[in-house]
């Protein structure tokens, strides 16, 4: 499997440039990526959930103790973190546990860390179950993906798998009332012969409208960082992305590009 992947249920901490000094949870196989979309930009590769292939994902138990393990280790250094990182090879609510394991991370987190901000990065595909929501309500910086706002640009950028709507998981974002924050990757390049865009006029002007109407705390703005498993895409420059956040400021609603 080419790609970034991360080989560790915990790993780091390390220095991110949104959260800090961040301690990573990867809650997914460490050898394979474990999705539900099948992004063309992912760092991490294409997804690869073949019939037949087991998956073999963290238990519980063995999550809060290894948490509670680094969490000691940590404590009163110069490396006690910032934030508690949901992240690695996949998506982290697609866990049958997820929601269990963010109370026993609140709990670890309020004796050894209490400063940390548990965090998520979240495609947001699995909104349509209340205990996912539930669970994401309680973390402190809930980062939920958002890549367009057209049907047909989210379904050539994300591929997500199943019956997945666009539509669906803004209504899943609509859930949490404002509290939350939108990531969005802007890239342009081509495809399967489509040329893929989410810059434009048309894709910004309907992306904008849905950030108004969801209303969130602020809005990350970020380009492609790492190498990408579709190969003719290409970086926005830093001034483009810029240029973007002022719109998002213009409609009253905070913006960082990173």
């Amino acid at each position: 499997m080419s790609g970034f992947l991360f080989d560790e249920l915990i790993f780091g901490p390390i220095y991110s440039r949104r959260l800090g000094v961040s301690l990573g949870i990867n809650l997914l196989p460490t050898d394979n990526k474990f999705c539900n979309f099948n992004c063309i930009y992912c760092e991490c590769g294409w997804t690869n959930n073949q019939k037949g292939f087991k998956i073999v994902l963290p238990k519980r138990d063995n999550f809060k103790t290894r948490l509670e393990i680094k969490l000691k280790e940590l404590q009163g250094t110069v490396n006690e973190p910032d934030a508690i990182t949901f992240a690695g090879n996949g998506e982290p609510t697609i866990h049958p546990k997820f929601a269990e394991i963010i109370e026993d991370t609140i709990v670890a987190r309020d004796k050894y860390a209490p400063n940390a901000a548990i965090s998520i990065l979240s495609n947001a595909s699995m909104l349509h179950k209340k205990s996912v929501t539930d669970a994401l309500k309680k973390v402190d910086k809930n980062i939920l993906k958002l890549d367009a706002a057209i049907e047909e640009t989210f379904n050539n950028i994300n591929q997500a798998m199943g019956k997945l709507s666009m539509n669906k998981i803004i209504d899943g974002l609509l859930k949490f009332e404002g509290k939350l924050i939108i990531q969005t990757l802007f890239f342009r390049g081509e495809y399967n012969n489509n040329i893929i865009d989410n810059t434009t006029p048309e894709e910004l002007d309907a992306w904008l409208k849905v950030i108004k109407k969801i209303n969130p705390e602020y809005v990350m703005i970020y380009p492609i960082d790492r190498g990408t498993p579709a190969k003719n895409l290409i970086k926005i420059p830093k001034e483009e992305l810029e240029e973007i956040a002022q719109k998002v400021e213009a409609i009253g609603v905070s913006a960082k590009v990173y």
